[in-house]
């Protein structure tokens, strides 16, 4: 089912200004039903804000908690604050609301930059190339995702493997907007994680949540390395490396198709079990 496509999905993280360190939101409705924000929309759009605040700064850290859920039907406002500017770092806190209630709050470092002393970083996962990666379609035309190994399926009867899920992620038709870029691989990273998570469990899968699993992403801590390109492809190599007591976390890192690596994140999620009858909303508060 269509959401849309990538102009849709840039006009929704380009937050807009709304007075001195406040920026809202335009709305769209999801196909799914749930009428519910991804958390990591949300952290995307916090870094958007950032970088029009201070647009001389790259973004090079975020971490979000997302308190309770937020509705597609209303504009998120987001309110920044300024902790700290110096001549090297600036530091904000970005609270998130709609509607009066507090969505979710976090906290973002932004850097002058400066030339390199020492530089090395992890190389890649050895996956194959996306032209030979199974193609995912998550509603979003001029969005090319594919998956090494066909290991992401929300089949609770799918075979299982390790919790691990490599998927190339490319968007067509962009700005040359540094922002937007970086939001856009800010926002994919909460879309796997519970995925990866479940994959070695038989009898689970990711077409149970809402129903038999109450599943949320609740936090999200991303550090920002390189330039990011969100029109070249990009391997997200998601890495689930705890599940139990409700929760899962996973460790992640992003490579451009050279190999270099362009961010580090991790996901802080819930996954509980419940019944609740099919059309029925899952319960609103996350935490």
């Amino acid at each position: 089912m269509r959401w849309g496509d990538v102009a849709d999905l840039l006009d929704i993280l380009d937050v807009r200004p709304a007075g001195d360190l406040r920026y809202f939101s335009v709305t769209r409705g999801d196909s799914n039903g749930r009428s519910v924000v991804e958390g990591s929309q949300m952290l995307a759009q916090a870094v958007v804000a950032a970088g029009r605040h201070s647009p001389a700064r790259r973004p090079v850290s975020a971490h979000m908690v997302f308190l309770r859920a937020a509705s597609t039907e209303s504009p998120l406002e987001f309110g920044l604050t300024e902790l700290s500017a110096g001549r090297t770092f600036t530091a904000l806190r970005v609270d998130v609301g709609q509607e009066g209630r507090l969505r979710a709050s976090g906290t973002l470092l932004l850097d002058a930059t400066a030339p390199d002393v020492v530089r090395h970083s992890v190389e890649p996962p050895p996956v194959p190339p996306p032209e030979k990666c199974e193609p995912v379609d998550m509603g979003v035309s001029g969005r090319e995702i594919r998956v090494a190994e066909g290991a992401y399926t929300g089949d609770p009867e799918a075979p299982t493997g390790p919790p691990v899920i490599d998927a190339w992620v490319r968007h067509d038709r962009l700005p040359d907007d540094r922002c937007l870029h970086t939001g856009l691989l800010a926002q994919f990273t909460g879309h796997m994680s519970i995925a990866a998570a479940l994959r070695p469990h038989p009898g689970r899968g990711q077409d149970q949540a809402h129903l038999a699993l109450s599943t949320a992403v609740n936090a999200i801590t991303l550090s920002l390395h390189s330039p990011v390109r969100a029109d070249r492809w990009m391997l997200y190599h998601h890495h689930s490396t705890f599940a139990g007591d409700g929760m899962t976390h996973s460790e992640c890192r992003v490579h451009d198709e050279d190999g270099a690596l362009l961010a580090s994140f991790s996901a802080d999620c819930m996954v509980r079990g419940f019944e609740i009858p099919v059309g029925t909303k899952a319960p609103e508060v996350l935490l």
